[in-house]
């Protein structure tokens, strides 16, 4: 019998990668509920990210998108997501790999991870049950800023904890 390397960084990747699908799936079925709201950051040069071209150009790595109170046309698809955002009132339509996503939080509970993207080709967690291809709407405006923190209860600025798997990576 051939020796199988257990690989936990890729198994853990693709459990967190599948809690986003999940959780986006929930709030575009139902929508977002309490103060829940989730910042991505995602890699806008990796394979399948779909965005204007002037978005990326702003963004040449790394955008972070705010899902809150004004989004639009939220779809999940086994691989990707795709969502509409004002961006200086002009509607844009995003198409999101879950593996370009590198950072997921929803500071409503103090939830957040930084991910490693993943390489072209690699197989992303699958979208829940149910889920749609992406179809693009228009959309009014919407606040899209690009830090990510999230205020204390006691009032300090301090940033709400992220875990991170790179020590658990192997390099």
């Amino acid at each position: 019998m051939g020796k199988v390397e257990l690989r936990y960084d890729r198994l853990m990747d693709d459990a967190v990668r599948g809690v986003i699908a999940k959780v986006l799936g929930i709030a575009a079925r139902q929508g977002l509920s309490g103060q829940h709201h989730f910042l991505i950051t995602f890699r806008t040069g990796h394979p399948g990210v779909d965005i204007a071209d002037e978005l990326r150009a702003r963004y040449p790595q790394d955008m972070t998108i705010i899902l809150q109170n004004q989004f639009w046309n939220l779809k999940v698809a086994d691989a990707r997501f795709s969502v509409t955002l004002s961006f200086n009132k002009v509607p844009q339509h995003l198409v999101i790999p879950y593996g370009a996503i590198v950072g997921f939080a929803d500071p409503s509970v103090k939830w957040g991870i930084k991910l490693e993207p993943r390489e072209a080709g690699a197989k992303d967690a699958p979208a829940p049950a149910g889920s749609e291809p992406a179809a693009p709407l228009p959309a009014p405006e919407t606040r899209v800023p690009t830090v990510a923190r999230d205020a204390e209860p006691d009032g300090s600025d301090a940033p709400s904890k992220v875990v991170t798997l790179d020590a658990f990576r192997r390099k």
